[in-house]
């Protein structure tokens, strides 16, 4: 029989490499968190406060932005503290408490997009039903459903991780408490419970992507037979934006999901995680930003308003 022992904490090996490497690491790491916290907040003030973006796309794009700075904030901050302390140790309650803020981030956001796409989808098809269909109180609820669909997945993917049974090293080759390096740690078949809930949780995963899929393809179909060259363009320009997001979101993490996973992780894995962990939130706001003049001109009176305030 397998030697069960109870883990109380994890030791969080962080980057690979000397210590003058790993303080390297975390300054890229606080700089790239900081660009991600400006970028997602100006987001949620400009649609906040600007009256010209409260139609529901920006709605749904400022919780967007709340769902990445959860997102970027559940693993970084402890990575760059972890770094500078060189101290690597977490405890068993403060690991599930990440396991479940992430998977419940990144399936929230997952959600989010796809709402976001059928938004789109019902904006530029059916336009004359759009505000019919899309009010104030349809927007919260999807909103909700987003939060609760995301919060059963976190609950679900955390307890089939923990339910594990643990034994060995407590060392996790990793930044953060990621599934694939917990279930090395078990010493049992208990983790064929959490591989059910990881397809079942795919699978979900696919729907979604599909819906992006289908919604799109009925996108370009109607905006290509828009017979104005200006009008084709103002339509491309509020949905562009958002499709990079979902290309740059679901590849990411395809690549993490498709990548071998080996025993001793190398520096380059440490900066694949880097990719679909930092990369998504922080690059976000500035695909929203470039493309759209509504919000350039509401993130211009931002700083107009933050400037005068400062004189």
């Amino acid at each position: 029989m397998a030697n069960f022992t109870k883990i109380s904490w994890f030791l969080l090996m962080g980057f690979p490499g000397k210590p003058d490497l790993e303080i390297l690491y975390a300054s890229l790491f606080l700089v790239l968190f900081l660009v991600a916290l400006s970028g997602n907040i100006l987001i949620i003030i400009a649609t906040s406060k600007d009256q010209s973006l409260s139609s529901p796309m920006y709605f749904f794009l400022k919780h967007l932005s709340f769902l990445d700075l959860c997102y970027i904030s559940v693993t970084v901050p402890r990575c760059i503290y972890n770094s500078f302390a060189h101290s690597g140790s977490i405890s068993f309650w403060e690991c599930v408490l990440q396991c479940f803020a992430f998977t419940l981030c990144g399936s929230a956001e997952m959600a989010m997009l796809t709402v976001m796409s059928y938004d789109r989808y019902m904006a530029i098809c059916l336009p004359l039903h759009y505000e019919i269909i899309m009010d104030i109180r349809t927007c919260v609820h999807r909103v909700l459903a987003v939060w609760i669909s995301g919060i059963m997945a976190g609950a679900m993917h955390t307890s089939a991780t923990f339910s594990i049974h643990f034994c060995g090293d407590n060392i996790i080759h990793q930044f953060f408490c990621d599934v694939p390096q917990l279930l090395k740690l078990s010493c049992s078949n208990d983790y064929i419970g959490e591989l059910g809930v990881i397809g079942f949780l795919s699978f979900l995963t696919f729907l979604c992507f599909i819906s992006i899929g289908l919604s799109y393809t009925h996108i370009f179909s109607t905006v290509l037979r828009i017979p104005s060259a200006e009008s084709r363009a103002k339509a491309f320009s509020t949905c562009l934006p958002h499709l990079s997001v979902v290309i740059l979101f679901i590849s990411t993490g395809v690549f993490e999901f498709l990548k071998p996973h080996s025993d001793s992780p190398t520096t380059l894995d440490f900066l694949l995680t880097l990719f679909y962990t930092v990369v998504p939130p922080t690059l976000n706001p500035m695909i929203y930003s470039l493309r759209n003049k509504a919000m350039k001109a509401a993130l211009r009176n931002v700083f107009k308003k933050t400037a005068h305030l400062i004189s």
